[in-house]
């Protein structure tokens, strides 16, 4: 029995780069989004309303983010009917919309992203940018500090 466990942790630097890969995005495809970035437990660690980004979707981004990284799981796939009893019983807390994506390193959930302002799939592709930038910087050297 295991009484403690190890865990990699997404710092406020490491969310940043997650961020500006699904700013970079968004730009390219023109698509204006609200960004959120959640650690592990659903802490809101990197946010932004791009100029022109429907300002209600600062509310579903943070969502989308808060919901992938509770599931462990991509947003948008649930049915239907799943999808209104999690949005009734966690009080609009948590959403079924395409757009959040967990960010997951070394096999661990370490916080998630949350993308909302363009259609579902804009979202999913500028999320997935993010997390794609992350992974590149991960992939030049080590990503725990000695």
């Amino acid at each position: 029995m295991a009484y403690l466990h190890q865990a990699v942790e997404l710092s406020s630097a490491g969310a940043l780069v997650v961020l500006n890969g699904a700013m970079a995005k968004a730009e390219a495809i023109g698509a204006p989004q609200c960004i959120a970035i959640v650690d592990r437990g659903g802490n809101l660690l990197a946010f932004v309303r791009m100029d022109g980004a429907k300002i209600l979707s600062q509310i579903s981004a943070t969502q989308k983010a808060v919901t992938a990284v509770s599931s462990r799981a991509a947003t948008g796939g649930m049915s239907e009917e799943l999808a209104l009893k999690l949005a009734v019983t966690t009080d609009g807390q948590l959403t079924n919309l395409q757009g959040g994506l967990p960010i997951i390193v070394a096999g661990q959930v370490v916080g998630a992203i949350g993308v909302g302002s363009g259609t579902g799939e804009q979202d999913v592709i500028v999320a997935q940018a993010g997390i794609d930038a992350l992974n590149a910087v991960i992939a030049q050297g080590p990503i725990i500090p000695a």
